[in-house]
C-alpha cells in the first residue's frame, strides 16, 4: 500500500475502527490484515510516540501486535484466513513473560512449554513471509536474487513499521552502519511448507556453535525465536538453506521513519523483472540503494542461471512454471493464453558434497561450482573455507572435480 502519512490518521478518524490496549480505547488502523494496529491518541500516553500528521487531531501513535490488544471494535470480516497466531498452553504459573525469557536460552531449547508454542506457528501455502533487507541486500534482490536464509511470517512481525523497530530482524551485519532513516524488505507468498523449516534440533544445533568472527547478524539460539529483549518471534530459514523460485507479485517494500509500508516493486513474473510502483514524493527511498536508478521503471533480473526452478506437469509436458498465489501454480508463459493450471509441480534444486560436507550447487563458471552449505557448523566452515554472507548462509568456490554426489533432485509438492 503507498500510503502518505497524514492518511493514516485521518482514514482511523473515518472508518471507526477502535482498539482496546493498556486499559484505553483508541482510533486505529489495520495492519497486515488485522495482524497489528496502529493506535493514535489525542494526548500523550506512556509508550506511544509524538508523531503529527497534517489534518489530524492526533499526534501520537504507537504500533502494536494483535496479541496485544483485548478487544477490536468496527474491523470488518478479513477477506483471507488469517494465520495461526502464536500460541501458548495455559499454565497456573508461567505466563508470556517467561516464555519469552525461555525463548532466549539455548539451554531451554527443549522445554515443553517452549516446544508446544514454537509449534503453533507454522506456515500453509499462501502465508505472507518477510525478510528484512539493508541497501545493499534490496539491490541484489532488484538484480535476481531469490528469497534464501532466515525469515518470518508477516503476521508475526507485522507492528515492525520503523527503521529501528525492525532492526531486531536484519541478517547482514551492517546494523548501526547509517541508513537508520529506512527499511527495506521483501515480501513473497510461501509456495509450500515443505520449502521452510525452523532451525532448532539436532540437524541445526552448528548453527548454535559459530563464533561470532565467522557469522553475520545476531546468534541463532536454536530456541526458533529471534535473539531480542522485548519480541517474541518465531523464525524461519528456507529448507537447507536454498533460494526459493520467485512467486508471482512479491514485493520489495520500504519502512520510513513516518511507519508507512511504501511498496518499491513488485515481481512481474513472464517479464523476469521488477516494475516500479513507487510515486514520486517516495523515490527517494531509493537514493541509498547502490547501482539502482530511483527513474529506473522497469529493473530485468538478466539471464544468470538460477540455482533453484519451479517444474510443472501439464498434459504429458513438463514446463517451467510459477507459483501465482492464492490461485495456484501455473505455466510461466507470456502469453495469457498459454498460462495453464499444471497438473504436478515441483521445486528443481541442486545438491552436491565437497570435501564430505552437504552443499547445494548454486551456479558454475569455467569449471568452479558456487557451492552454499546446508547445515552448517564450525567444522564445515573450517574444512570449505566457506564465508557467511547472510545469517546462517555460507557460501564457498570449489573445483567441480572435486565435488562428489553431483545431482539434481526434484522436490514435489502436494496439489
Amino acid at each position: 500500500m503507498n500510503v502518505t502519512p497524514q492518511a493514516s490518521g485521518a482514514a482511523s478518524e473515518r472508518t471507526g475502527l477502535r482498539v482496546a490496549f493498556g486499559g484505553g480505547v483508541y482510533p486505529a488502523e489495520e495492519i497486515a490484515r488485522g495482524a497489528a494496529y496502529e493506535l493514535f491518541s489525542p494526548d500523550e500516553v506512556p509508550g506511544f510516540e509524538w508523531a503529527p500528521r497534517p489534518g489530524s487531531a492526533l499526534p501520537w501513535r504507537r504500533f502494536v501486535h494483535v496479541t496485544e490488544v483485548t478487544a477490536v471494535h468496527g474491523a470488518t470480516q478479513p477477506a483471507e484466513e488469517p494465520e495461526t497466531p502464536l500460541m501458548m498452553p495455559a499454565h497456573r504459573e508461567r505466563g508470556w513473560a517467561q516464555l519469552h525469557q525461555l525463548s532466549q536460552q539455548p539451554s531451554a531449547a527443549g522445554d515443553p512449554l517452549l516446544v508446544a508454542a514454537r509449534a503453533s506457528a507454522v506456515v500453509r501455502r499462501g502465508t505472507r513471509m518477510v525478510k528484512v533487507l539493508s541497501a545493499r541486500q534490496l539491490a541484489g534482490y532488484v538484480r535476481g536474487w531469490l528469497p534464501h536464509g532466515f525469515c518470518y511470517r508477516e503476521h508475526d512481525v507485522a507492528h515492525l513499521r520503523t527503521p529501528s523497530a525492525t532492526t531486531v530482524l536484519r541478517t547482514d551485519g551492517d546494523v548501526g552502519r547509517g541508513g537508520s532513516d529506512v527499511a527495506y524488505a521483501l515480501r513473497w507468498r510461501a509456495a509450500d511448507p515443505g520449502d521452510y523449516d525452523v532451525p532448532v534440533g539436532e540437524a541445526h544445533r552448528g548453527l548454535t556453535a559459530l563464533a561470532s568472527r565467522d557469522r553475520l547478524g545476531p546468534p541463532v539460539l536454536g530456541t526458533g525465536f529471534v535473539p531480542s529483549n522485548g519480541q517474541l518471534i518465531p523464525e524461519f530459514i528456507t529448507r537447507d538453506f536454498a533460494d526459493l523460485p520467485m512467486p508471482a507479485n512479491a514485493a520489495l517494500l520500504a519502512y520510513p521513519t513516518e511507519g508507512v509500508e511504501v511498496v518499491l516493486y513488485t515481481y512481474q513474473a513472464e517479464q523476469r523483472g521488477w516494475l516500479r510502483m513507487v510515486g514520486p514524493q517516495w523515490r527517494h527511498l531509493l537514493s541509498a540503494v547502490p547501482g539502482l536508478s530511483p527513474d529506473q521503471e522497469y529493473v530485468p533480473t538478466g539471464d544468470a542461471l538460477r540455482s533453484t526452478q519451479l517444474v510443472g506437469v501439464h498434459g504429458d509436458t513438463e514446463y517451467e512454471a510459477v507459483a501465482d498465489l492464492p490461485g495456484g501454480f501455473r505455466v510461466l508463459a507470456m502469453t495469457r493464453a498459454a498460462r495453464y493450471p499444471v497438473d504436478a509441480v515441483a521445486r528443481r534444486l541442486r545438491f552436491a558434497r565437497w570435501r564430505g560436507v552437504p552443499c547445494l550447487v548454486l551456479r558454475e563458471e569455467a569449471g568452479w561450482l558456487r557451492l552454499r552449505l546446508r547445515f552448517p557448523d564450525p567444522d564445515a566452515v573450517v574444512t570449505t573455507g566457506a564465508q557467511c554472507h547472510d545469517r546462517g548462509v555460507y557460501e564457498t568456490w570449489a573445483p567441480g572435480a572435486e565435488v562428489t554426489d553431483d545431482q539434481v533432485m526434484d522436490t514435489r509438492y502436494a496439489m
